[in-house]
């Protein structure tokens, strides 16, 4: 009995210390993406027909990318601008394609996580009559 408890207490141990073990572009990776979640990174969008090698669209600003999960070839691009937020849904096939480059250098720490919370998430929404 004591076997299994040593045996299961090494084993959450060795499973904690690998929890540490990311190297410090994992965290700026997830610290960017996490910025550009919160439209802090300025972002251009292309879109490309792969059989004209030609542009067919542009998209610009501090925008969030999100891919379709399901394999239904949606790309959701949510941009926030100066007069509100606007939400893109382009298709995605064969023939097309898009490329996200950050425009611009954002800092973001390489020792820590950044951890947002969304008020509306935590309290909740009263009505009161």
């Amino acid at each position: 009995m004591k076997k299994k408890i040593a045996a299961g207490i090494a084993t959450v141990v060795a499973g904690l210390s690998l929890v540490g073990c990311s190297s410090n572009a994992d965290v700026v990776s997830e610290n960017i993406s996490k910025a550009a979640d919160n439209f802090e990174v300025a972002r251009r969008i292309v879109f490309i027909d792969t059989m004209t090698n030609e542009y067919m669209l542009v998209i610009e600003g501090r925008c969030n990318i999100s891919v379709d999960g399901d394999g239904g070839g949606q790309l959701e691009v949510t941009c926030r601008t100066p007069g509100g937020d606007k939400k893109h849904f382009l298709g995605l096939n064969h023939t097309a394609t898009y490329f996200v480059e950050q425009v611009s250098p954002v800092t973001v720490s390489q020792d820590h996580y950044k951890v947002w919370f969304k008020p509306s998430v935590i309290i909740p929404d009263v009505d009161a009559k």
